[in-house]
């Protein structure tokens, strides 16, 4: 291309090679990529396309949506600044054809960026005084004749100059012409044409990545790195190539609290060695310009741009293990048609309890003092009794333990209740107790009991509790205070939009915290729909939405599928079926309950509503199970009738426990008491594994062996290992005191037994199954009324 101003002027983001880049890079074709990119130029949400627009994508699913919403985007901002640097260099009379080729070819911003750095500059470089000096002629000479040649073309040059005039260009009238500065600034723009170089770098780059080390030295001395929590990098080298995610963001840590030094070891005279190879190199003033090109220049641009990569991927890592565990908790499946105390534990100000309804309608409070265990035991009889309560969730902090204990008394005294209790991990209740959500929807109650309503609730319906606390506040991230709080947020945002349109909301009681993920629905418009079913009532249908202020026909369109009301007289208002599809699948329903849907018939409904096989497949299934929760495939919490201390466990007894957090180096266990257990990766399988989430997930309840009590620092090790201690595996009780744990995958149980001081066994039903004492003392509650 011709480097003119009407060429440069007429610059722009060419998007159908953009969209050739995302198909390649998703593996899927250039059409597909296309209707996504319309799509969502028209407003539409990734859930909404990935669920209600298959015909028009090929049915990708959410995933390949997103990442083609995430790559168009960071592509347009891409080829926008390769756009804008082009333009700010033309303007500087400095754009060469070498030039806009290395700037066409940078596959990355960082590379955009350091090519563009010496022209932001108020300065001038060396390479670019040496041009303004008349020296270009001699770095091309430099490039193609003997020593000797070169040194007589660069006297040549001397004898030839002229000084400008002073008043003109002091700078320059200042500099004089001799052999010597004229070669050494023919060097420097080789030097430059070395260090812009797009393949140079590239190649040094893979270099550098393949055999260079990161060295990281404590800033201290011994006593200093005896009591550090960086001591394991004290003293520390790795190659770049193998260090994992985890360690880059606890180095870069040390580093920004001054406490660690980093440092790159390259083999630059090796870099330089193979840079020479790729020119041909006639004198020794080329091969000397390569080297301080590499070694001035380009060095130090590669190990930037490998310390902001690792550090980036340090950070997609991190948040990516974050969303994972985040959408797995929040697919806890929840406890339906349930009424639940929720209790939240304290000492000096007492122990704050909650009771809620079925629908987690708040009910009342009480509070009791734990060390008045008579006074406590009697106002939780009294209240389970009277709140007619099935359920009581406990949270796991402070006097935890206490709580507990004083729970499973009542319980074990009074066995007719038919009532188990489970510990509820409290992280980011009393974040949500002292929120503006939680004023706004308890403006008369005391922060501690808007707590334990919290607490309850997220037992009830983990989803819709928690969307109201800041993801970053639940505490299932890996080093989530290290990485990107932008990217992070953006991140977390999207998992819950995600897992919310996935789930569905009940529109008549979903909060207004829990409607802004809602596909279309933003946070005035949440509050608008709440605001419209206080003042009118429950909401009828879904064709009523449409006279909530705000909600405009793209909303409708977009938030329509993702609501159910139950209530509705029209069956399709609590499915996944849109409304754009009613009259269709009425007509499939009736069909299916008169005849069979078979080839003939579906072409005529193809033809007649102008839609898809996908479409007709997925109202077709969508009837057969209407209302479907997705949550319902996820285990159950772990439910209790007795305690279980730290005091209680013995080493290489057995004990099930649910996944709280999945990191790198393993996960963290809730056992249902204060104390959280840690099975390190080398303990998860008998086979090697790379990453803890191939075999584990976050809420999974699974058994493990106890391999490691630290009684001093109260830490447990777990292991899921096969015992190698030889023989058969004691499944045992682990509880001295009143009962034991239960779940969905317990320890076992002989499920006629809840006496205190009574040790569990057997827990398979007649027919082999695992028995689940929750769902039998529901059954038997659902059996009496």
């Amino acid at each position: 291309m011709e480097l003119n101003q009407e060429n440069i002027d007429a610059l722009q983001i060419n998007e159908v090679n953009l969209l050739k880049k995302i198909a390649q890079s998703l593996t899927v074709n250039v059409s597909q990529v296309s209707a996504v990119v319309g799509l969502l130029k028209d407003g539409s949400t990734v859930p909404f396309i990935a669920r209600y627009r298959k015909e028009a994508t090929g049915s990708l699913d959410e995933v390949a949506v997103r990442s083609t919403e995430h790559l168009w985007n960071s592509g347009l901002n891409m080829e926008g600044r390769r756009i804008e640097i082009i333009r700010g260099i033309f303007d500087q009379k400095k754009l060469t054809e070498a030039l806009y080729e290395n700037i066409m070819k940078a596959q990355t911003l960082s590379e955009l960026e350091d090519i563009y750095a010496p022209y932001k500059r108020k300065k001038k470089t060396r390479g670019m005084l040496a041009e303004e000096r008349g020296l270009m002629s001699l770095a091309i000479a430099m490039q193609e004749l003997s020593d000797s040649e070169v040194e007589a073309k660069a006297a040549e040059l001397v004898a030839a100059y002229k000084a400008p005039d002073d008043t003109e260009n002091p700078e320059a009238a200042s500099w004089e012409m001799t052999v010597a500065n004229a070669l050494e600034g023919a060097q420097d723009i080789i030097a430059e044409q070395v260090a812009q170089d797009t393949e140079n770098r590239a190649a040094v780059k893979a270099f550098y990545k393949g055999d260079g080390k990161i060295v990281v030295k404590g800033i201290g001395n011994d006593d200093e790195k005896k009591v550090s929590v960086y001591q394991m990098y004290w003293d520390y080298t790795e190659l770049l190539s193998q260090i994992k995610p985890h360690r880059i963001l606890a180095i870069n840590r040390g580093e920004r609290e001054g406490k660690l030094e980093i440092n790159y070891d390259v083999d630059e005279d090796g870099a330089t060695e193979r840079l020479q190879k790729n020119y041909i190199t006639h004198n020794a003033y080329h091969k000397d310009a390569i080297e301080d090109g590499l070694k001035r220049l380009l060095s130090p641009a590669v190990i930037r741009e490998l310390r902001s990569d690792a550090a980036e991927a340090a950070d997609d890592h991190g948040i990516g293990v974050f969303s994972s565990n985040l959408k797995n908790l929040l697919m806890q499946q929840p406890i339906k048609g349930t009424r639940v105390l929720g209790i939240d534990p304290g000492i000096r100000t007492g122990t704050k309890c909650a009771c809620m309804d079925e629908t987690g309608k708040y009910l009342c409070y009480f509070v009791f003092k734990n060390d008045k265990v008579e006074e406590a035991k009697h106002a939780i009889l009294r209240n389970i009794k009277d709140n007619k309560i099935q359920l009581i969730a406990i949270g796991n902090g402070t006097g935890s333990k206490d709580v507990q204990e004083i729970v499973a008394q009542v319980l074990a005294e009074n066995d007719d209740l038919n009532v188990l209790y489970t510990v509820v991990d409290e992280d980011g209740a009393s974040v949500y107790s002292a929120s503006d959500v939680a004023r706004d929807e308890f403006p008369l109650l005391d922060l501690t009991i808007r707590g334990a309503i919290s607490i309850g609730r997220r037992l009830q319906d983990p989803l819709a509790e928690l969307v109201k606390i800041d993801p970053k506040s639940i505490g299932v991230g890996l080093y989530q205070h290290d990485v990107n709080q932008k990217k992070l947020s953006e991140t977390l945002d999207e998992v819950v939009s995600s897992v919310v349109n996935n789930v569905g909301v009940n529109l008549n009681t979903a909060s207004a915290s829990l409607l802004k993920y809602v596909s279309g629905i933003n946070s005035s418009l949440a509050k608008k729909i709440v605001k419209y079913r206080d003042e009118k009532g429950k909401i009828t249908n879904r064709m009523e939405l449409v006279n909530v202020s705000g909600m405009g026909p793209k909303s409708y369109e977009q938030c329509a599928g993702f609501l159910r009301i139950p209530e509705s007289s029209d069956e399709l208002d609590n499915t996944w079926v849109h409304p754009e599809n009613y009259e269709i699948a009425r007509a499939i329903k009736n069909i299916t309950v008169t005849g069979n849907l078979n080839s003939s018939i579906i072409s005529e409904l193809k033809e007649k509503y102008k839609v898809g096989d996908t479409t007709i497949s997925d109202i077709v299934e969508e009837l057969k199970k209407p209302g479907r929760d997705p949550r319902e495939g996820f285990p159950k919490p772990i439910m209790q009738k007795g305690v279980v201390n730290f005091e209680d466990l013995t080493e290489g007894s057995m004990i099930t426990g649910k996944i709280k957090n999945v990191v790198d180096f393993g996960a963290f266990v809730d056992l249902g008491i204060k104390e959280t257990a840690l099975v390190h990766i080398s303990e998860l399988s008998d086979t090697f594994i790379k990453d803890p989430m191939e075999i584990i997930k976050v809420g999974d309840v699974l058994e493990f062996r106890i391999i490691g009590l630290d009684t001093d620092r109260r830490r447990i090790s777990l292991s899921r290992k096969t015992d190698s201690g030889g023989g058969e595996k004691k499944k045992v009780a682990v509880v001295k005191k009143i009962g034991a744990q239960q779940s969905g995958a317990p320890v076992g149980s002989n499920k006629n037994q809840f006496n205190s001081g009574v040790k569990r066994n057997a827990a398979l039903n007649d027919d082999g199954s695992m028995y689940t004492p929750f769902a039998d003392a529901l059954k038997k509650l659902k059996n009496k009324s």
